[in-house]
């Protein structure tokens, strides 16, 4: 049985006859809603989509909590507005609206329609309640004076729920409501006395304003949040609702509003149920919170132009609420996508069990039919004709998925955010001349597979198929190797590299034999042909990116570091057990997902060596290649980002300079030992 339902069906045996159940959930409009807080709402919507299924009645009840007081300005707020601190302690319904280009009468209104627009895209149907309406109109009269009647008693369950003990006098001026002043309009006000029927209180405010309040006439006064939350409780008869982890902790939040709730206003508290927070998985800004992420404001309107409406509700449906997931800014949102899909044709073929129809069920949006051509293919091929419609239906076409525009329309658009925003590393744009740079640095052999593939493309006339296949088989004809040879996969992997690299200066990408298939080879075969010598324009082309390379590369480096003491004085056989080799570097590689590292394959005059070093900051590959540097040949190996390193180069770091590698004069031939 589905979470929710189980719940649901917790809330029936508790009350089985009751007419309508109420299941609510609240946010304060504090700034842009964050997808994090969505589970609150989610999570709720559920419950009531379970009951619905069960034959009861029942709706979501919603509060936007805009009587609250705005605490700090939002980053976003404040880059267009500098001038908002001042409306710190007001109601968030009486601060003025930041954004000049909306219509929204007042600051909660704007993030209230924000949020409220993307809603409509998840077919989310609630019950709305604006709180700063309810209380102003007096609809809370009746138990705002009974709180202030028991102010004693409420006192009693809070202190309670405390660890530390009350000081004195703090139970004789304690007050449950704070009274927003009528002069500044701030809630930095203090209660001095109450009549004894509690009907009037004297109060002054930080700003110099002293007056009486008449809690029978005036509303402009909200209770203390653990007495208006279950005040609401009682008011509304709310049969379930959730809150962040942090509420539910022993004697936290909803305890002590459990305690007010039954003792206070004679209510028993609904069915509670924590979730846990959502985090993000972003590559780029390694994973955390999702505040952290991309630069991205991570509304659901912001998650919509990547996820399928669906798509989101079911990584909350999938997920109990207790358990932690997160959304994916890297690739991991492709998983993500091929996860729902085959969950979804589980169930449209049948062959899904309970759990799962139930999930996809109540991830499912009234209206809508869920696009399922794979999002990675999406993604690859799309990248590859630069999401050019007509085309990329084309390619769908030749490579046996005749895929339409209506069946992918509604994730093309995710997929190029996706690429854009999220992972522009991945778009693949074929290079505007020869890149000489990688050739220079492929041996005979491998520039053979060049010339061959070269050949094969131009000459044309094959199917996709064949084209496959002739991509396998040119590294074994040319090495004379056979099926057999272990070492086969391994000149396959390269040689697919070192055309990624001529061609989009990247070691990975799209399947090669789609890649080359899709794209017109008129666009690319001349990046494989170094048949004729280095044009004019080519050299020019390269004397400009080395001298972007050296200005990218110019740092202002600062005062010498301090010249560090003599270690301690070691013995000449220590220092023999050091086994320092001259090596010359052979190839230069990044290494995907590390922003420090390279990966340097070594010639130590004996065979290939791979060390990791983070000199990517000072030296870009070119100026690596063909060097020879001094390794630490004998130190134990380790994986340093996914990358067994087989030694350690030196090199001198300081303050004054940077990291500067030590190379050795060209005339030392490879595996000199260093004495």
């Amino acid at each position: 049985m589905h979470w929710a339902e189980q719940i649901a069906q917790r809330i029936i045996e508790r009350n089985p006859n009751k007419a309508e159940y109420v299941c609510a959930a609240g946010i304060s409009p504090s700034g842009s809603i964050h997808i994090g807080n969505f589970r609150d709402i989610a999570t709720s919507y559920f419950v009531v989509r379970s009951l619905r299924k069960m034959g009861k009645k029942a709706k979501l009840l919603f509060s936007w909590d805009e009587f609250d007081r705005l605490r700090k300005i939002p980053v976003n707020v404040a880059k267009v507005n500098d001038d908002m601190e001042k409306y710190i302690g007001f109601p968030y319904v009486d601060v003025p609206n930041p954004f000049p280009q909306s219509d929204a009468k007042n600051y909660a209104e704007y993030f209230e329609n924000e949020f409220e627009e993307s809603l409509n895209k998840f077919g989310i149907q609630m019950d709305f309640r604006h709180q700063a309406q309810m209380y102003r109109s007096g609809k809370y009269k009746d138990m705002i004076l009974l709180a202030l009647r028991k102010r004693g008693e409420i006192f009693d369950i809070i202190d309670s729920h405390r660890t530390q003990e009350a000081q004195e006098g703090e139970r004789e001026s304690y007050y449950p409501v704070n009274i927003y002043c009528p002069e500044c309009g701030r809630d930095t006000t203090k209660i001095h006395a109450l009549s004894e029927n509690c009907e009037r209180a004297e109060y002054s405010c930080k700003c110099g304003y002293r007056g009486e309040f008449d809690f029978t006439k005036n509303f402009n006064c909200k209770l203390a949040w653990k007495i208006d939350w279950p005040m609401r409780w009682c008011y509304e008869g709310v049969d379930f609702e959730p809150g962040g982890k942090d509420h539910a902790s022993i004697n936290g939040s909803y305890d002590t509003s459990k305690h007010i709730s039954r003792q206070i206003f004679g209510y028993e508290a609904p069915i509670f149920q924590g979730y846990e927070f959502i985090g993000i998985s972003d590559s780029n800004a390694q994973t955390g919170k999702m505040s952290g992420s991309s630069g991205l404001n991570l509304t659901p309107e912001t998650l919509l132009k990547l996820y399928q409406p669906e798509v989101l509700l079911w990584l909350y449906s999938r997920n109990e609420p207790l358990k932690a997931f997160n959304f994916c800014l890297d690739d991991g949102i492709l998983r993500q996508y091929f996860e729902f899909d085959k969950m979804y044709n589980d169930v449209k073929n049948g062959t899904a069990n309970e759990l799962t129809k139930s999930i996809i069920e109540l991830a499912s949006v009234d209206g809508r039919q869920p696009s399922l051509v794979p999002m990675s293919l999406i993604v690859q091929l799309g990248s590859v004709v630069d999401f050019n419609l007509k085309m990329l239906e084309v390619v769908f076409e030749k490579i046996g998925t005749p895929f339409k525009y209506e069946e992918f329309k509604d994730r093309l658009e995710r997929a190029k955010f996706w690429l854009e925003k999220c992972s522009p590393q991945d778009v693949n744009k074929l290079r505007l001349s020869r890149n000489w740079s990688v050739y220079e640095t492929l041996d005979e052999l491998e520039k053979k597979e060049i010339a061959e593939l070269y050949s094969y493309i131009k000459n044309g006339g094959y199917d996709l198929s064949q084209l496959q296949t002739e991509l396998y088989a040119i590294p074994k004809r040319i090495r004379n190797l056979t099926i057999e040879d272990k070492q086969l996969k391994a000149y396959q992997g390269a040689f697919f590299k070192n055309v990624y690299k001529l061609l989009i200066n990247k070691e990975r990408g799209p399947r090669l034999y789609l890649f080359l298939f899709a794209i017109d080879p008129a666009k690319y075969s001349a990046l494989l042909d170094f048949s004729y010598p280095k044009t004019q324009e080519e050299i020019q082309d390269e004397q400009v990116v080395e001298q972007e390379t050296v200005e990218e590369n110019k740092v202002e480096y600062g005062d010498p570091d301090p010249v560090a003491p003599i270690k301690q004085e070691i013995a000449i056989d220590e220092f023999d057990k050091i086994d320092l080799r001259v090596c010359r570097i052979v190839k230069c590689q990044e290494i995907r997902k590390s922003h420090n590292c390279y990966k340097l394959t070594l010639f130590d005059g004996e065979g290939e060596r791979v060390i990791v070093s983070s000199i990517k900051h000072y030296y870009t590959p070119e100026q690596l290649v063909g060097k020879k540097i001094i390794v630490v040949a004998n130190l134990k190996p380790v994986r340093i980002t996914g990358v067994t390193s087989n030694g350690m180069l030196v090199a001198a770091s300081n303050n004054a300079c940077g990291c500067k590698v030590i190379f050795v004069d060209d005339a030392v031939p490879e595996g000199t030992c260093i004495k």
